[in-house]
């Protein structure tokens, strides 16, 4: 969790929390005081809104009043709308596998790297060059993304089931880093297990309170349904931690999200 809390990914953060809500594009003074009351400063902000306007996630544009603003471009908008599902829908696994196979000729060999990066950060697991599984539900954000990076002429994507010759949890142990998912469900505990525990027995927080804790802990969560991409409970340890860190994050939305929104308001 160490890169986590960074002045870009939280202003990701805060447009899938809150940026999609507001009713055109989000004024540059309110970006600034927004992620000032995370600890971000004016510079920070400001810089890293230009980086996310470079890689196309932010387009400029003026609010009603003719204020400076930013808003998501189509495909930002699609990014969150995939991640909503992932970071706010318990994943259902049917029991089926996608299949990712790929092939890339030698000399778009920097395509090869971007295919197995982007395979990674979706959730798949290695199980051999050129071919990676994850579990099913995940077939129509991996397509939005390949489509997105124009990486569709190089896959062919299968769904089925896995029928051997190892035991299937055995073969999800080699594919994925279980103990590395662990660790990363543990520091997400470690992080705001007491923040919630906080909530439980102390005042209620303030909405300024309430959307600064939400932030990070959105910020914190949002790459654990990524990295564990909801891979079937019986095929996991029996003491999984992710259990437990997905009933935390859980709490704290339900408890911290519409509060927060009040200090989001203008």
């Amino acid at each position: 969790m160490a890169e986590l809390h960074t002045p870009r990914s939280l202003i990701v953060t805060f447009y899938g929390a809150y940026g999609r809500a507001f009713d055109g594009p989000v004024p540059v003074a309110a970006l600034v005081r927004l992620l000032g009351a995370a600890g971000v400063d004016a510079p920070s902000v400001r810089s890293s809104v230009s980086r996310l306007k470079r890689r196309g996630f932010l387009l400029p544009a003026h609010t009603r009043d003719g204020s400076a603003g930013y808003e998501l471009s189509a495909e930002a908008r699609q990014l969150l709308d995939d991640g909503d599902r992932r970071i706010y829908g318990p994943a259902q696994p049917s029991g089926e596998w996608l299949l990712a196979v790929f092939s890339v000729p030698e000399q778009e060999r920097h395509k090869r790297h971007l295919l197995r990066s982007r395979l990674a950060r979706l959730g798949f697991g290695a199980v051999a060059p050129g071919v990676w599984v994850a579990p099913a539900h995940l077939y129509e954000e991996t397509g939005h993304t390949l489509d997105r990076l124009h990486l569709t002429p190089y896959v062919e994507l299968f769904r089925g089931a896995h029928l051997g010759f190892a035991a299937t949890a055995e073969a999800v142990a080699r594919w994925w880093d279980l103990a590395s998912l662990a660790k990363q469900h543990e520091e997400f505990l470690d992080q705001h297990e007491p923040v919630l525990r906080g909530l439980q027995t102390g005042p209620g927080p303030t909405p300024e309170e309430a959307y600064r804790a939400y932030l990070l802990a959105l910020d914190s969560w949002r790459r654990l349904p990524y990295a564990d991409p909801g891979l079937p409970r019986d095929l996991l340890p029996a003491d999984w931690p992710g259990d437990r860190a997905a009933a935390v994050f859980t709490e704290l939305h339900t408890r911290l999200r519409d509060l927060g929104a009040g200090f989001v308001e203008p």
